[in-house]
């Protein structure tokens, strides 16, 4: 086979090859690169990993199928979020994946917890809440303040904290209400009232 009849020796691996093998490139006499694709892809691939960079390996996908490059799985067009600055118009990631990178960004950003840090916070606290001990550890708790995370409770309790609005001084009264204390001010003599603690 000669160039005569549709063909392309290539310079790498000297296979003769249909002129579709060869990606297009107008600095070249007959306008086709030197290189077949398979060899520049592989003649790319090994450049990149000189530099100490990998190459994605691309997977054969089937038509209304996306790869997700996170968990690596092929998944139909009903597992990802529509994106239309993208070129395909999907998302990069699939929604499993996505929300578990936004949560994670979040945790970051919020209170500066790596997830391992959070696991941590919820091993000290053997899985409970801190709070009340019963219920599973889900919601951090944090000082509106500072922003220094104090730990993590369930959501009753994170809930509770800010209906008080994180005073103390109201907790105890409430505490004190919830075990029959006097809420109200005691008359002890005429005129003389005892207010509660």
């Amino acid at each position: 086979m000669s160039e005569m009849d549709g063909s392309k020796r290539c310079s790498r691996c000297g296979r003769s090859l249909p002129r579709d093998a060869f990606a297009g490139n107008r600095s070249m006499k007959d306008g086709l690169q030197a290189y077949c694709r398979e060899c520049a892809a592989e003649y790319y691939r090994q450049r990149q990993e000189a530099k100490g960079m990998s190459v994605r390996i691309r997977v054969p996908v089937p038509r209304g199928h996306k790869r997700c490059p996170d968990c690596g799985e092929v998944k139909p067009h009903s597992g990802w979020e529509r994106n239309k600055s993208s070129s395909d118009g999907w998302a990069s990631y699939c929604r499993e994946c996505r929300a578990e990178r936004n949560r994670i960004s979040y945790f970051k950003r919020k209170y500066g917890l790596t997830p391992h840090e959070l696991d941590d916070l919820k091993a000290q606290q053997m899985g409970v809440c801190c709070i009340c001990l019963t219920a599973p550890a889900e919601h951090v708790d944090h000082c509106h303040e500072t922003g220094r995370v104090r730990g993590v409770l369930c959501f009753s309790c994170n809930a509770g904290l800010g209906q008080f609005k994180d005073r103390p001084d109201a907790m105890r009264r409430a505490a004190a209400y919830l075990e029959g204390n006097s809420w109200k001010p005691i008359l002890v003599a005429p005129g003389v009232y005892q207010l509660p603690s």
